[in-house]
């Protein structure tokens, strides 16, 4: 999973990257908030990212907003790292954009713990994101049957988007997850009876 990790202090920096990659992360590190705003930028951009509060050019609160107000990013899981330990500082935080906050100097395992919590989501979401994308499927296939179907009124064949003239249970078939069993309703019965009895 590919992160971001964006802190001025490049001692804190390198610690919090040096243990995410033995986590398995793809890291990409920034020394100030503007570098770390056209990193979230890339394509494809950082699932999760680590931010701290006070740094040049963008502060993390700041980049939490961007971030949340970014559709193609707003999924990202955030965590905010600072010095500030009030709790009008974590509300505003948490308010920003950021769903964790974690206060420095940092605790490496308490870290670990937390973005586990964070891969948990994103995985969560992606999912999530993928069922919909497949129930988006589904309702596009079902719309195309719906509206005004070209069907024969003798043989009651349905022409297809190709212009081939298919048999009724073929088309609905091909275009829906239905299967047919045959059978004879009563009226076509009597009719079929009929028939055998005029035979000489």
């Amino acid at each position: 999973m590919k992160a971001l990790i964006a802190d001025d202090d490049l001692v804190a920096a390198a610690a919090v990257s040096r243990s995410m990659k033995s986590w398995g992360f793809d890291v990409t590190v920034a020394h100030d908030g503007l570098a770390a705003w056209e990193s979230l930028n890339a394509d494809p951009a950082p699932s999760l990212a680590v931010l701290d509060w006070e740094m040049p050019g963008l502060e993390g609160p700041e980049l939490c907003r961007r971030i949340r107000s970014d559709a193609a990013r707003a999924h990202m899981y955030i965590v905010l790292l600072t010095a500030r330990s009030s709790s009008i500082d974590l509300v505003a935080g948490l308010e920003a954009g950021a769903d964790d906050y974690l206060v420095k100097p940092v605790n490496l395992a308490e870290l670990r713990a937390r973005i586990h919590v964070g891969v948990r989501v994103v995985t969560l979401q992606s999912r999530l994101a993928e069922k919909v994308s497949e129930l988006q499927a589904t309702l596009d296939n079902v719309r195309r049957l719906r509206g005004l179907l070209p069907i024969c009124s003798y043989c009651k064949r349905i022409r297809d988007d190709r212009n081939y003239w298919q048999r009724v249970e073929v088309y609905v078939s091909e275009h829906t997850d239905a299967t047919f069993t045959h059978g004879i309703c009563p009226s076509c019965l009597e009719e079929a009876k009929a028939q055998l009895d005029a035979q000489p």
